[in-house]
């Protein structure tokens, strides 16, 4: 399970996917702040992740001794509800062809990035590792839940079949440097930060909500994640199933206020309740991953922050 181990030796080829995302990104600032100077990375042009056969041959040549797996296709409640078989399809050939490419090319360390949505919409909170697979899914995102469901279970045969080092790390809700702020497709705290922009900007007198903003949700910033799955990859993890969060929650309007507050929008809050809410709530238990000696360090205020201030740094054109 966990053996403690020194850093990983840094000229060691890593290969992260889906460095243009927020997760991938992060992922590679938080490698070369550490000193990891043999970084591959492949844009979609260069690589594409559905083809097979294009996989393997890319692994063959590149022959990483690590791989982090942050390539999938997401999107917030509706485009998961909309795009159903895209979810689930592209998800689980990503997952398939990088998890068995890495295999076939000798591929020993591999951390392979999930989501919170894969644990049952009525399990006990927080959510503990064990309640996987215990009920039912979210109906909205379950096509995605059921590919991350199936990444997990694909990292574990191969550790058990062929002994490999293949680590599925659990995620909740992200945000951050590179998040996605389109409104159609968008989760709620990057929709919420360009929406409150706009109301802003317009002089609106009142900030549209999603739901009811009773639902109780867990944010934690990129750059803290990526630190995470730093940290397990260094320590030598290869220990079961592993929630990375921060431990606490806050509702929707608790959330759309703390936005406001920050982007400096001093309007009035209205729900629309005709939208759905999703899970009532999902908070994570970190109690594994603090025993591993790591604990978020980013507050929700400071990070939302951060974000905005990525947010209007970006040209125009890239938040249309």
């Amino acid at each position: 399970m966990n053996k403690p181990m020194s850093a990983i030796d840094k000229n060691a080829r890593i290969f992260v996917t889906g460095h243009r995302g927020m997760v991938g990104s992060a992922l590679v600032r938080r490698l070369q702040q550490g000193g990891y100077t043999n970084l591959a990375t492949a844009t979609r042009s260069e690589l594409d992740l559905l083809d097979q056969r294009a996989v393997q041959a890319f692994l063959a040549e590149c022959r990483p001794d690590y791989i982090f797996i942050a390539a999938a296709k997401v999107g917030g409640i509706q485009a998961n509800n909309v795009y159903r078989a895209d979810f689930l399809y592209q998800n689980l050939m990503i997952e398939a062809n990088l998890i068995h490419g890495a295999h076939l090319a000798g591929v020993q360390r591999l951390m392979f990035l999930g989501s919170s949505c894969i644990y049952p919409k009525l399990a006990p909170q927080p959510l503990t590792e064990d309640s996987l697979l215990t009920g039912p899914l979210e109906p909205t995102n379950e096509p995605y839940a059921i590919a991350k469901i199936a990444g997990i279970k694909l990292c574990e045969a191969y550790n058990a079949q062929f002994q490999r080092q293949y680590v599925s790390a659990m995620p909740t809700n992200l945000y951050g440097l590179n998040d996605n702020y389109d409104l159609a497709n968008s989760h709620v705290l990057p929709a919420l930060i360009r929406k409150c922009h706009e109301a802003k900007q317009r002089g609106d007198a009142e900030l549209v909500v999603w739901g009811s903003g009773t639902p109780l949700r867990e944010f934690l910033y990129v750059d803290d994640l990526a630190d995470a799955c730093v940290h397990l990859m260094e320590q030598g993890y290869d220990g079961p199933l592993v929630n990375i969060g921060c431990g606490s929650d806050v509702t929707i309007r608790e959330l759309a206020e703390t936005v406001m507050k920050v982007v400096g929008f001093e309007g009035r809050i209205v729900f629309d309740a005709s939208k759905p809410d999703g899970t009532p709530r999902k908070l994570m238990s970190v109690e594994r991953l603090s025993s591993l000696g790591w604990r978020a360090r980013t507050g929700l205020e400071q990070g939302i922050g951060l974000a905005y201030a990525d947010f209007l740094s970006r040209d125009a054109a890239a938040v249309v």
